[in-house]
């Protein structure tokens, strides 16, 4: 798989990172590079091929090629392709370090033994909604990575770490891998997200009975398809009550709701308060 492997020793070094979009047609450097490449797009879809295995990365997939390998591209990535990239190496730990796991400690965690080291692979190819915590957390380390902030040099690497730990723990939320059934099913839900949830759409794009689907989505994910959906219109809802002043009703009408009380509803169920009251807290 070619993993890539942080770890609670030495933070990563990032190198370089932008947002891009391709204004013409291209194909993929061909390169061996001594850094690693995290790449996430956000429209179109990038074709690369590490060593001899092919990769299609597609809108909201993230992608990461690993230092030291062979990368080059086969066929052209279209005119009006976005994606956001970033450059950074690893080194090996000061320590041994053993694998991480999510689990709950009871007691008073307040002392840590001195062999706390752990280990964490990266995802190498997986679904990431865009208005996910990790996808975010992407965009704001480059929009931080390019600022003028005076702490930048000192903060960089520890927000970098923090990005691509929540890009690890994003796996063990339940999103399944991008080429999987169940990850095709969240891209698309995630493209149609502005619009009411279709069981008959479904079937129409993917060719498969819905009990079928919602069968394999409900056990790759946990969740069912229509709670999938309505996560991420809530997920929108919650980035456009932040960063704009659409009054709510606008909020609801963009996210397929007629009835905005209902939004209301959907909304606090998901949230766990209105959206009101959710903008309003923003500002305290």
């Amino acid at each position: 798989m070619n993993e890539i492997m942080i770890d609670t020793c030495t933070l990563p070094i990032a190198l370089s990172g932008a947002y891009q979009v391709a204004s013409a047609p291209f194909i993929h450097a061909n390169r061996t590079a001594d850094f690693h490449v995290l790449i996430y797009v956000t429209e179109g879809y990038i074709s690369v091929t590490e060593e001899d295995q092919d990769y299609l990365i597609q809108k909201e997939e993230l992608f990461f090629l690993k230092s030291g390998l062979h990368h080059y591209g086969k066929t052209t990535i279209p005119q009006g392709t976005s994606w956001y990239f970033v450059h950074f190496r690893t080194s090996a730990p000061a320590s041994p370090c053993q694998p991480f796991q999510i689990r709950n400690e009871p007691g008073n965690q307040g002392l840590v033994s001195a062999d706390s080291a752990y280990m964490l692979p990266l995802p190498k190819h997986t679904y990431l909604p865009i208005h996910s915590r990790a996808g975010e957390m992407i965009a704001q380390f480059i929009n931080y990575m390019n600022s003028t902030d005076p702490l930048r040099r000192w903060n960089l690497n520890f927000k970098l770490f923090e990005t691509l730990s929540e890009c690890a723990f994003h796996v063990y939320s339940g999103f399944p891998k991008a080429d999987s059934l169940a990850g095709q099913i969240c891209r698309f839900l995630g493209e149609h997200v502005q619009e009411p949830f279709s069981s008959s759409l479904l079937e129409d794009r993917f060719h498969l009975s819905y009990k079928h689907m919602a069968a394999c989505f409900k056990k790759s994910t946990g969740i069912t398809m229509q709670t999938y959906h309505t996560q991420q219109k809530m997920n929108l809802a919650c980035k456009l009550l932040r960063s704009t002043l659409l009054p709510i009703k606008e909020i609801s009408l963009r996210l397929g709701y007629q009835d905005m009380l209902y939004f209301s509803r959907v909304f606090h169920a998901c949230v766990g308060s209105s959206p009101s009251a959710y903008r309003k807290q923003l500002w305290i």
